[in-house]
């Protein structure tokens, strides 16, 4: 691994941003033909946020959270700190204090294939942080690694500078090139979503609106009145 620290990175108009997120993490996740989701094992240490954000990437050791004070230098308004490390961890290595110091910079949220601790005050604060594990588990601060470096989490690459979206839902990244097809794919499915809402509210079913139950007898499927034996 090399290390070093990228400056300067790109990033996308807030505003446009803002946009993608209002959709929610399902519905751009399905937009985008189902790509993106950085998957479950990725929760809100607190329920009810939502934001999104320009990828800030940072590539630590397990139980070493030395490269996030330095990865706090390189954050603006708007950003969301996107942490992984070399190899799985669970340790807690984000907590009130590092909020604290990123919120002053205005930055939106983090995202850490790691843990969190200090879930109460990072409540209180309002700032919101989506992690695989919560530990009070201390870290060191001793092994240099990586900021805003290509890394990977749940199978998906994310950039310094891709669009980054969360809430109670999990986590998703959107390359910063697709964001105005993200935000026209997501607009379009939120039109069919409200158009299939306003179906089920007065009474239609999904066998009926899409399709289905005339492909119930092609899959196997048949239907038998009941007789009193089963």
């Amino acid at each position: 691994m090399r290390n070093v620290v990228v400056t300067g990175i790109p990033r996308a108009d807030l505003g446009r941003i803002d946009t993608l997120a209002s959709y929610g993490v399902a519905t751009v996740h399905e937009a985008l033909g189902r790509t993106g989701y950085l998957g479950p094992g990725l929760r809100p240490a607190w329920p009810g946020a939502r934001t999104g954000g320009n990828a800030v990437t940072v590539l630590c050791w397990p139980g070493d959270n030395l490269m996030i004070h330095v990865a706090v230098e390189q954050c603006r308004i708007g950003d969301l700190l996107v942490v992984t490390t070399t190899s799985p961890s669970t340790d807690g290595m984000f907590g009130e204090l590092f909020a604290t110091a990123l919120q002053y910079r205005g930055v939106r949220g983090v995202v850490i294939n790691a843990g969190v601790r200090d879930v109460a005050e990072l409540r209180a604060m309002g700032f919101p942080a989506w992690s695989a594990a919560v530990s009070a588990q201390g870290t060191v601060k001793a092994t240099p690694g990586a900021v805003n470096v290509p890394i990977t989490i749940g199978g998906q690459l994310i950039r310094p500078g891709d669009t980054i979206i969360a809430d109670d839902d999990g986590v998703l990244v959107c390359p910063r090139e697709d964001l105005e097809n993200g935000i026209e794919s997501a607009t379009a499915r939120a039109a069919k979503e409200a158009a299939t809402r306003e179906a089920f509210g007065k009474g239609e079913l999904g066998l009926d609106l899409y399709g289905l139950r005339d492909r119930l007898p092609e899959l196997g499927l048949t239907y038998e009145e009941y007789d009193g034996d089963r």
